[in-house]
C-alpha cells in the first residue's frame, strides 16, 4: 500500500488576538487587498502561493503565540526586505543574520522570519 500521507504542507495557522487587525496588518506587510471574507468570524486566509496561511482567533491565547519561527517568508532580496519592513515599523527583533533572514514579531508577538531563497 501507499503512503496516503502527502509530502506537502497545505497551511499553517497563526494564531492573533483580533482577525480584523490581523488581517490588515498582515495584508499590508504582503502587499495584498483586504477584501476577502473573514469566515466562521475568527478565519482569515491568507491567499498566497503554495503554503497556506490561515489566522485564528479562535485559538489564540498568549502562551499558543509562536516563540520561534514556525516558518519564513521568502524574498530575492533581503536588504530591500529588511528595509520595507523598517519603513512600516515592524518589530525588527534581529539584524540581518548571516545575510540570509531576519525576525521579526507580528502585533501578538509571534515570532516570523524572512529568508533570502
Amino acid at each position: 500500500m501507499d503512503n496516503p500521507i502527502l509530502k506537502q504542507i497545505g497551511t499553517v495557522f497563526i494564531p492573533v488576538s483580533n482577525i480584523e487587525k490581523a488581517r490588515d496588518w498582515y495584508c499590508d506587510i504582503l502587499g495584498l487587498e483586504t477584501d476577502g471574507e473573514i469566515q466562521f468570524g475568527h478565519l482569515y486566509v491568507i491567499p498566497m502561493e503554495g503554503t497556506g496561511i490561515v489566522l485564528d482567533s479562535k485559538i489564540y491565547s498568549e502562551d499558543r503565540i509562536f516563540k520561534v519561527p514556525a516558518f519564513h517568508f521568502n524574498t530575492k532580496s533581503i536588504e530591500e526586505a529588511f528595509y520595507f519592513m523598517s519603513k512600516k515599523d515592524v518589530d525588527l527583533i534581529t539584524q540581518i543574520e548571516h545575510n540570509h533572514y531576519f525576525n521579526f514579531k507580528d502585533p501578538d508577538g509571534n515570532i516570523l522570519m524572512i529568508c533570502k531563497c
